[in-house]
């Protein structure tokens, strides 16, 4: 296996049916992804990125083509993937503690255990303070924040994020990037992220991949060449702002493609 292939899709195509009618989500296409990578996927909306990241988290039955991760055939959903959504999907019932102990209680680790390995990750992403209280309690960002805590604390092997950030205010928003990139340099976990945000794909990237309108196709795939670790005031550089246009001028002609045929 070639160290850039610790994630590797080849011929990726799904089609699925509405109303009664084959509707051709992605179309043969290659993606690898070297092990400690940051690949964010942008697009048009109905482009199949998300459908992408529920077929490589085992979620969604590929039409066609094959899926490894080091190496290892994937075809349904396993603890070495972890999937973040926008939704944050907490049991209001439990605390911060208890929503991150969860995946390791029904493992059947020990309470001792999983509460040492569980308090490593609300630590990481800042919620110390914060173990004993309940979602009721939170702001949206903390709750995201207790979300990727207990993604992380089963350590997949890569982490699948669909919009996670995408239900938060702006302000928010911007933090959380930055508490993910921070959580990243120091995690170095193999991260597959899809959004609509260019700004919020080129400040987390290494790479960040195009795919045209559907049927989605992988248009261009852009290496970040910006310095880590990386802060805020990187956005407003020169070098920031011109991947942010190469990218829009691609993207654009793909979201007016998408319009014209809604």
């Amino acid at each position: 296996m070639a160290a850039s292939d610790y994630l590797k899709a080849q011929g990726i195509s799904k089609t699925f049916m509405r109303n009664n009618q084959a509707v051709v989500a992605l179309e043969d296409f290659d993606l690898s992804i070297a092990e400690g990578e940051f690949v964010s996927i942008v697009g048009p909306s109905g482009c199949g990125k998300s459908t992408f990241l529920h077929i490589v988290g085992g979620f969604e039955p590929r039409t066609g083509g094959s899926i490894t991760l080091a190496g290892k055939a994937v075809s349904r959903p396993g603890p070495d993937r972890g999937m973040l959504f926008q939704d944050y999907a907490l049991f209001p019932w439990r605390t911060v503690l208890s929503n991150v102990t969860w995946a390791l209680e029904v493992k059947g680790m020990s309470k001792a255990e999983r509460e040492q390995r569980a308090r490593k990750y609300i630590d990481m992403v800042g919620l110390s303070r914060f173990e004993g209280a309940y979602p009721a309690e939170l702001s949206g960002g903390m709750k995201q924040r207790v979300a990727l805590a207990r993604t992380l604390v089963y350590e997949p092997q890569i982490l699948l994020m669909d919009e996670p950030f995408g239900a938060l205010d702006a302000q928010t928003r911007e933090l959380m990037q930055e508490e993910l990139t921070d959580i990243w340099q120091a995690d170095r976990r193999t991260v597959l992220f899809v959004t609509h945000d260019i700004e919020e794909a080129l400040y987390l990237s290494d790479r960040v991949i195009v795919f045209t309108a559907r049927p989605g196709r992988i248009k261009a795939d852009i290496r970040i060449e910006l310095p880590r670790p990386r802060h805020a005031h990187i956005r407003k550089t020169p070098e920031f702002m011109n991947y942010h246009t190469q990218i829009w001028d691609m993207l654009r002609d793909e979201v007016l493609r998408a319009r014209e045929a809604a």
